[in-house]
């Protein structure tokens, strides 16, 4: 499906109940998730047609939707149970899955308690990509110019879609510069997340992250932390400064599709991705792939 636009790919989605023709899975130009951001959503990953924390996503699913004062007409087992025929009905094991929640078109203003809230759950293809000696080079990270929000003036605990508008921008402006993404400071200039993944920082042997107050704390994120921790490492939730960038070793970012990352680069600070990095990495994707499909070299590792 590579270069294929996403409106014109096919399959099924599972739609208010329903599973209709990719094609068809269309929305009014006046719904009011459009125009106002009444949107939340999920980013989620299949491997070996297992679903890694399904049920954790489609609980913050709701969550989210609670926080922006609508509710989903489908429980969380029955967003579940879709999300397990879309699998299915697709033919798909190594997948992204896009469970989507919207307020439509029936009052079109700021005020909108009469709008029916939809939901849709869509899945494409993503098959199981793992080499540690590439990606242990690292990525590269330009610093953005906008920032988190408070969380006095935004709803920062929802996985909104308005609230990721910032994060598209600053993501475009780093890739104009040759970066693969940015970092994001919060509203006080303290370290915050990457557009699409938290951060952790490692220093004698000691991992760092920043505490997830004005930004999600990512599912991603939490696993990360707890495998750290079985392997005995120390991890320290804290406010951190951009000038303490030069002090730590190494970097890496954490997300569903970033998975466990290593940094070399944030603007002008340096990193080197070592040993705290190759574990990290190589124990995410032994926690979330099936055991018959994890490659030999990680095995080993272990």
């Amino acid at each position: 499906m590579a270069g294929v636009p996403f409106d014109q790919m096919t399959g099924k989605i599972w739609f208010n109940g329903e599973f209709v023709d990719w094609a068809d899975a269309k929305v009014h130009v006046l719904t009011h998730g459009l125009h106002y951001g009444s949107s939340v959503f999920e980013g989620e990953r299949a491997y070996g047609g297992v679903i890694f924390k399904s049920r954790e996503h489609t609980e913050r699913l709701h969550e989210s939707a609670r926080v922006l004062d609508f509710k989903l007409p489908y429980s969380v087992d029955e967003i579940e149970e879709a999300k397990r025929q879309v699998l299915q009905i697709n033919g798909f094991t190594d997948a992204y899955l896009r469970p989507v929640a919207w307020r439509g078109s029936e009052m079109m203003g700021v005020s909108a308690q009469k709008n029916k809230i939809n939901v849709a759950v869509a899945a494409w293809q993503w098959p199981s990509y793992f080499d540690p000696e590439e990606r242990l080079k690292g990525i590269r990270l330009d610093i953005a110019a906008y920032r988190r929000p408070d969380p006095a003036t935004a709803p920062v605990k929802s996985k909104a879609a308005g609230l990721y508008m910032i994060c598209t921008i600053s993501k475009h402006a780093a890739e104009a510069k040759g970066y693969a993404d940015a970092m994001m400071l919060d509203w006080q200039g303290r370290v915050a997340e990457c557009t699409g993944a938290n951060i952790f920082f490692v220093k004698d042997g000691v991992i760092h992250t920043p505490i997830a107050d004005c930004f999600l704390d990512g599912i991603t994120r939490r696993t990360a932390i707890e495998l750290a921790r079985a392997r005995g490492w120390e991890v320290v939730e804290r406010r951190i400064m951009p000038d303490e960038l030069e002090g730590f070793s190494e970097c890496f970012i954490t997300g569903t599709a970033a998975e466990v990352t290593p940094v070399s680069e944030i603007g002008p600070y340096r990193f080197t991705p070592g040993e705290i990095c190759e574990t990290m990495l190589k124990d995410y994707l032994v926690a979330v792939m099936p055991a018959s499909e994890v490659p030999e070299k990680l095995v080993a590792a272990g």
